[in-house]
């Protein structure tokens, strides 16, 4: 398969996701976690709780994509970390979002002044 073809797929991909699991991969573009961090940055966003029922199924889903990879912390703990595939996913919502959002000049302007408040 060559690489745009692989990117094509990765952009399908992330187009079916749910708005949950692209919020997981946008937490984990930050850095890797364990699911109980996941999850309480999810509770902070939405602010409610998650339920475990929801997100280790959307987890599992997303590692079953390759666009997050999963390890063992410890016995009893794995980690979530966002693969290259989901970087380029997140990448892919974010420039389709900036697309029908930037249209004129002063609303790129705005998204320059959160882009560089955040560095």
């Amino acid at each position: 398969m060559s690489e745009a073809q692989a990117a094509l797929d990765d952009r399908s991909i992330a187009r079916d996701l749910t708005a949950f699991q692209q919020n997981i991969l946008v937490i984990l573009s930050e850095e890797p976690m364990y699911g109980l961090a996941i999850k309480r940055e999810l509770e902070e966003y939405y602010g409610t709780e998650v339920n475990h029922g929801r997100l280790y199924p959307n987890l599992d889903d997303l590692v079953e994509m390759g666009l997050v990879e999963k390890s063992q912390l410890d016995k009893r703990t794995n980690q979530y970390a966002l693969s290259e595939e989901g970087r380029r996913a997140v990448l892919d919502q974010l420039a389709w979002q900036l697309s029908k959002f930037v249209t004129e000049d002063d609303r790129a302007d705005e998204v320059r002044e959160l882009a560089e408040a955040q560095l």
